[in-house]
């Protein structure tokens, strides 16, 4: 199952039935779960930890030291859960002291040309498409799906079930369950269609519209909409979920599209 093309280095545990292809390398201090693909002209770093049944396709290179003067050499990790795929010529970097590791969640698809800087966090089932950028401790939640050539600032974080336009600057925190596009980057509504696929009922759905609807649509400001919510709206996880993430956002959230311009 090892090419013998392959330089694997006597420190790295594979498991019995991983394949890789020619002229690729692994470093020490690497582990790759059963059943994985390692394909050809592929880099494996130091402090790489990836899981079962992953597929990596030529040109990748995993677990490179983050792009962040301040690091120092630190022992640190990139860590890639169950089934994911990674496309042609995607970086993934180590963490940092900030998080001391990297981590992309189990079934993940992230896409020719990506990178993830160091410190990222991206949930399960994340769907990067091609060119999409993150820069270092950007936090996605999981299902988030990421347009063609995104461009997301450092310390970003995407609330789970979000979806971005291709072409995006995201420079703000994205809340939850949402769609967002437009330039700058605005509230575009309900991300309906992903949650029906995922199982959301038309009724949580709906409740989801209405909470939304007081943040976006009724002319209050984030704290009067939000006080609001939670006097008058009932309780559901997915109320709490975008209430907290609102008043934990370290960047402040999106804003509306009105009449051409984005609210201040």
């Amino acid at each position: 199952m090892i090419h013998p093309l392959a330089y694997i280095h006597p420190d790295a545990r594979l498991a019995d039935n991983v394949k890789v292809d020619p002229f690729t390398v692994i470093h020490g201090n690497v582990t790759i779960g059963e059943g994985t693909w390692i394909g050809s002209n592929v880099t494996i770093m130091e402090g790489a930890r990836i899981g079962k049944n992953c597929r990596i396709f030529p040109g990748a290179v995993i677990a490179a030291i983050p792009q962040d003067r301040k690091f120092n050499g630190e022992k640190t990790t990139v860590e890639i859960g169950d089934n994911c795929t990674i496309r042609e010529f995607v970086t993934i970097h180590r963490g940092t002291n900030d998080r001391w590791k990297t981590v992309v969640g189990e079934g993940c698809w992230i896409l020719a040309y990506s990178h993830i800087g160091h410190d990222c966090i991206i949930g399960k089932q994340c769907t990067l498409s091609n060119s999409t950028q993150l820069a270092g401790h950007v936090v996605l939640g999981d299902y988030v799906g990421m347009g063609g050539v995104c461009a997301v600032h450092q310390f970003v974080q995407i609330g789970q079930h979000a979806f971005i336009s291709g072409g995006s600057l995201v420079s703000k925190d994205v809340p939850p369950y949402i769609k967002a596009g437009r330039d700058p980057l605005s509230y575009a509504g309900v991300n309906s269609v992903g949650l029906k696929r995922r199982g959301f009922s038309n009724q949580q759905i709906n409740q989801i519209l209405d909470v939304y609807r007081c943040i976006y649509n009724k002319g209050m400001n984030t704290t009067q909409a939000l006080a609001f919510i939670e006097e008058e709206l009932p309780i559901s996880d997915e109320r709490d979920e975008i209430v907290t993430f609102i008043r934990e956002s370290g960047r402040g959230i999106i804003k509306r599209f009105t009449k051409g311009v984005v609210e201040d």
